[in-house]
């Protein structure tokens, strides 16, 4: 395999770009500051101004964070929320019925976008001359894609499978077990059926309680979200068809999207160092 060592940031993009199977950059990601001849990458879920800082004393090339930092990331965050639709359709949900059901949660983005200081980080990469970037949606698809090849490996068609099952099929993922918590049940019950499930990720953010009920009605059994906010668990444990809601956790649920970028630039020759709740087996 060539080496990309001395790669730009472009190239480093494309390469997230193309396993994720996206020909164009998407909304919440971005190149903030571009950077070319990199060798060493610092990598982290959420770097912010300490992170750059840190990156430029030990002599760092580049700094990625996964979660938007500012910039057109987040002020353009919302045009991935809208993902979720695509979704729901694709699972059987009525178009009408998806975009009613994901209305709350895009207006809370929305709101939130509005009133962030979105220059904070980004303007602190440029006072510094650090190259700095954010991938995001593209990571979350590649998490996304192994969460449901793993549940459909170890599960299947078996019709007796229960919630637990597809946790521990989780787990036996090596991000996952490199983690300090593991899946939760909030609504419902590891006991309980598996039935039909979905991998309800790889939108931006989850879709609240709204596309809950709305994966619910539309005769699925368990879903399988990032987190969950304590309204949305309170609205979906009074919900009377409310099936069985699973919180894979935050920080190594992004680490299985994130590590396989990872490891695919350290084959390509870069010196990449993660931190900042990027948990990376090591090969």
């Amino acid at each position: 395999m060539v080496s990309l060592v001395g790669l730009d940031t472009d190239e480093i993009m494309r390469i997230a770009l193309d396993m994720a199977g996206l020909d164009e950059v998407p909304g919440d990601t971005d190149i903030h500051v571009p950077g070319k001849d990199i060798e060493r990458v610092l990598i982290g879920i959420d770097m912010g101004t300490a992170e750059l800082l840190l990156a430029r004393e030990l002599g760092y090339d580049l700094v990625i964070a996964h979660h938007p930092p500012g910039g057109r990331s987040r002020v353009n965050f919302e045009s991935v929320v809208l993902r979720q639709i695509d979704q729901m359709v694709e699972a059987g949900v009525p178009p009408h019925v998806a975009e009613k059901a994901l209305q709350p949660r895009l207006q809370s983005v929305r709101m939130r976008t509005h009133v962030s200081n979105y220059d904070l980080t980004v303007s602190a990469a440029r006072l510094l001359k650090m190259p700095f970037m954010n991938i995001h949606l593209p990571l979350d698809i590649v998490c996304r894609r192994r969460f449901i090849r793993t549940i459909e490996e170890h599960v299947g068609g078996r019709k007796d499978a229960i919630v637990s099952d597809a946790i521990d099929a989780m787990m036996e993922i090596p991000e996952m077990k490199m983690g300090l918590t593991r899946p939760v049940v909030y609504v419902g019950s590891e006991s309980n059926l598996l039935g039909r499930w979905v991998v309800a990720m790889a939108g931006g953010t989850n879709g609240g309680a709204g596309v809950a009920k709305a994966y619910f009605d539309a005769g699925y059994s368990t879903l399988f979200y990032m987190h969950l906010t304590e309204t949305d668990r309170k609205e979906l444990q009074g919900y009377s068809g409310a099936g069985n809601l699973v919180a894979t956790g935050h920080m190594a649920s992004d680490s299985v999207g994130i590590s396989p970028f990872v490891q695919r630039l350290r084959e390509q020759g870069l010196e990449v160092t993660p931190m900042s709740g990027v948990f990376v087996p090591e090969q």
